[in-house]
């Protein structure tokens, strides 16, 4: 049986049933009947509202006319592949509805009032310079909806002399929580991270704030406020060494230490041209059946490596003699050998094969698309995954404002009110 769109929004919208979204009809999952508003830009926000929709939330994404999200725009920039699609929008968007609103002028601020008062979740990583003017920080509209979840992402925190700075990524979590400093090799420039390298992992924080409050919710009616910052996911990210620093570690011998590579820890150019890491040989056992496959056990008697201060030491040189023998032949070689011997070693993956790599997908890490509407052939997935509840079937990321009008009804707005907002 179908529900009629009058019922569509309802928040005692029962599981189990189908609703219509633009595209088609779709399960219900376990968020269905959940109202999120949308009101953030580019990715790491946006992801996470988009987790929510996978699981069957109906997700309204507030856009300024124009242009829309910048995150439209991230399938062709030059730091990311071109492929005549909108790759990344449909990526980090699917699922939702879009709205076209001015929240600069009043009528785009009422209307947006009117989507908080009946919402569930609101979402936004405004900077907070910008929450005041347009008047949506949690104290605005918390009056509006004490059962609310407010889903507030900064970049560098929520209090705080760089609380109202803007940032991305690449600056908040890449550059100023030191992972940038910390993720190069030895007496390089600092390595400049991948787009949304911070945002995605950030994404998923932020969604298990949401979803942690929404269980509070659920046991005590009490709505309120969650957050989580780009600086904050950097930090802990770079917490195996980060949390050595603040505990006084010896941060001058640690440098010192890491400027010329372990033997196990520098990677190794295979006659092929691919890398193999080796860097989860740990202990003397390993490094023996290393060497055994390597046919290189004579190493152990050259008495600049004979313990393990010595190899240490002479890792330099130790790790020059493991090259000569690793360079020789082909990865594929090296990987059948230390695979036979249970010796951990991996070749360092080119993101080019991930599009047929069956361990991601048929673990749905990505999956095929069959929507004939969404023209990119493989989706990558949110790692969120709950064995006995299923994801909704993807459905095209919106086009810039296409639901305007739907949601407009909704809210119970009249054909000629509707019409002057459109068209003004």
């Amino acid at each position: 049986m179908l529900t009629p769109r009058s019922e569509l929004l309802s928040s005692n919208y029962p599981r189990g049933k189908l609703r219509y979204r633009t595209g088609g009809l779709m399960p219900s999952g376990i968020f269905a009947g959940l109202k999120v508003v949308d009101c953030a830009t580019v990715i790491a926000a946006p992801a996470a509202a988009m987790i929510l929709a996978d699981f069957g939330a109906d997700v309204i994404k507030i856009e300024p006319p124009g242009e829309g999200d910048m995150l439209r725009m991230l399938s062709h920039v030059p730091t990311t592949p071109e492929a005549q699609n909108e790759w990344f929008w449909q990526m980090d968007g699917r699922n939702k509805r879009s709205i076209c609103l001015d929240l600069k002028t009043p009528q785009g601020s009422e209307i947006l009032r009117n989507l908080v008062t009946n919402c569930d979740v609101f979402i936004t990583n405004q900077p907070y310079p910008v929450r005041e003017t347009l008047k949506i920080t949690f104290a605005d509209l918390e009056p509006l909806n004490p059962r609310m979840i407010y889903a507030s992402l900064t970049a560098y925190g929520e209090v705080g002399p760089e609380r109202d700075r803007k940032g991305f990524d690449q600056l908040a979590y890449w550059a100023r929580s030191g992972l940038m400093d910390l993720i190069r090799a030895p007496d390089t420039t600092p390595t400049q991270g991948l787009p949304g390298m911070g945002d995605h992992p950030t994404a998923v924080a932020l969604y298990a704030s949401i979803v942690t409050a929404l269980l509070h919710r659920e046991r005590t009616g009490e709505g309120g406020m969650v957050y989580t910052s780009l600086l904050a996911n950097g930090l802990w990210s770079a917490a195996g060494v980060a949390g050595g620093a603040m505990a006084g570690g010896d941060m001058p011998g640690y440098r010192a230490n890491n400027s010329i590579y372990g033997a196990m820890i520098r990677p190794y150019k295979a006659s092929d041209g691919r890398w193999l890491q080796f860097n989860m040989i740990r202990d003397e056992d390993l490094l023996s059946l290393l060497l055994a496959g390597l046919d290189a056990i004579h190493l152990l008697a050259d008495e600049r490596f004979s313990n393990p201060d010595l190899l240490w030491e002479n890792r330099q040189i130790f790790g020059d003699a493991l090259q000569e023998i690793v360079g020789a032949r082909t990865s594929d070689h090296w990987l059948t050998v230390m695979e036979a011997m249970g010796v951990p070693i991996n070749r360092v993956a080119r993101v080019e094969e991930t599009v047929t790599d069956q361990q991601i997908l048929l673990n749905d890490m990505a999956s095929q698309t069959t929507n004939p509407e969404i023209d990119i052939p493989v989706v990558i997935n949110h790692p969120v995954n709950v064995g006995h509840l299923t994801r909704t079937e993807a459905l095209r990321a919106p086009a810039l404002g296409e639901h305007s009008r739907e949601i407009l009804r909704e809210l119970g707005l009249s054909e000629s009110a509707i019409n002057d907002l459109i068209t003004t």
